[in-house]
Formats: structure tokens, sequence, C-alpha cells
């Protein structure tokens, strides 16, 4: 009975729950340091995220607004070629016009019975470009005008202002021809003085000075080209 008892006090059950009573359970103590230390490391990761996040959008920005006045440089090229072309158009217009004036029977040919012949004064119409306005439009969608100087905005709002006087010429010309006076034969001297007058008020005295705004703005935005 004795060495029964011992087996059984000396087994591996036996010896196993008596492990398991007198395990004992181990916490780790950390103090306030190691807190701090954690908490700024999450700190300087979060700002450092912050950081490298507004500096790709800032680089992204930078990137997007150097396209837009690139693009606009562009179009101020063309527009300023074109000008150059409808400018010394408009003035063959003007000398056809005081042909007209100065010679009757050739005035005729321009309104005759009732019927205007522009082709006669204008033979590629009224005007001979539009001058595209697409860049200028998208630059001020994107606000890109906060990246440059008033000065250099101005100058851009002008030249695009100036061009859609330009581009009025058709309306104003328009107006007098389609009007039921000027088909009158004895309207015809006024209604030629008419268009002349418009051409000079609204496109050929104002194509000098823009010609000299379009070159100070490609000028100015040499730099994004």
């Amino acid at each position: 009975m004795e060495e029964s008892k011992k087996e059984t006090q000396h087994s591996p059950e036996a010896l196993s729950q008596k492990g398991k009573k007198e395990r004992h359970e181990v916490f780790t103590v950390r103090d306030w340091k190691e807190y701090l230390g954690e908490s700024l490391l999450i700190i300087f990761s979060v700002v450092l995220a912050l950081f490298l996040s507004e500096k790709i959008n800032k680089i992204h920005e930078e990137q997007e607004t150097r396209q837009v006045l690139r693009q606009l440089r562009d179009e101020l090229i063309n527009n300023k070629k074109q000008e150059e072309e409808q400018y010394s158009y408009h003035l063959s217009v003007l000398k056809n016009i005081d042909s007209a004036l100065n010679n009757p029977s050739f005035a005729q040919q321009f309104i005759h019975n009732g019927e205007i012949k522009l082709s006669i004064l204008a033979p590629f119409g009224v005007l001979l470009h539009d001058m595209n306005d697409v860049a200028w439009q998208i630059a001020k969608q994107n606000n890109v005008f906060a990246k440059i100087d008033l000065d250099t905005y101005s100058l851009l709002t002008d030249i695009y202002d100036n061009q859609q006087r330009i581009t009025k010429t058709e309306d104003q010309v328009g107006n007098v021809l389609l009007s039921w006076e000027s088909r009158k034969p004895d309207n015809l001297r006024t209604a030629l003085i008419l268009v002349r007058d418009n051409y000079h008020a609204w496109a050929v005295d104002r194509a000098p000075l823009l010609l000299k705004k379009y070159a100070d703005a490609i000028d100015r935005l040499s730099k994004y080209k």
C-alpha cells in the first residue's frame, strides 16, 4: 500500500498538477518614460506623414501650374501670329473700302440692287481669324494667377479683353450691313464709311498695341516654356 501511494505521488500526472499549482504569472512593469517614448514616436510618424503628403501635393500643384502657364504662353504665341496676319488683312480691307469711296463704280459692286457682296471688300470675311482663349479659361478655373505677379495678370486680362473687342468687329459690321438702310443706293457711301469706322474702332486701331502686349506677356511667361 505504501509503495502504491509513493508511486501515485511521483507519477507524471501528479507532478504536472503540482507544477501547475506552483506556476507563477509574470507581469511586465513599464514606467512612464516608455509610454512617453511610444507616444512621441506615434506623434512623429503622424507629423511626418502629413509633411510628406503636403510636400507631394505642393509639388503636384506646382507642376500643374507650370503646365497651364506653358499652355497659356503657347496660346499667346499662336494668337500673336494670327493677329499679325489679321492686322495685315484688315489693312487691305480698309484699302478696298477707300477705293470704293473714291470710285463709285467699284462701290456699286459692293451693294447692287439691294444685294451685298462682302467679298468685294473682304474676300475672307470680316475676320480672318478667331483668336483662342481656351488656355486662358483653364488658367482662371485653376486659379493659377495666384502664382504670378499682379502686373502680369493685369497684362493678360487686358490682352484677352482686347481679343474679345476685335471679335466684336464682326457683329458691329454685321449690324451695319444687315440694316435695311444700308441697302438703299443713296446710303451706299454712308454704309461704307460706317464699315470703315467699325474696322478702325474695334480692330485696326487697337492691333499695334495689342501685338506689343502679346510680345511682353510671352516674354514674361518664358520661364514656363
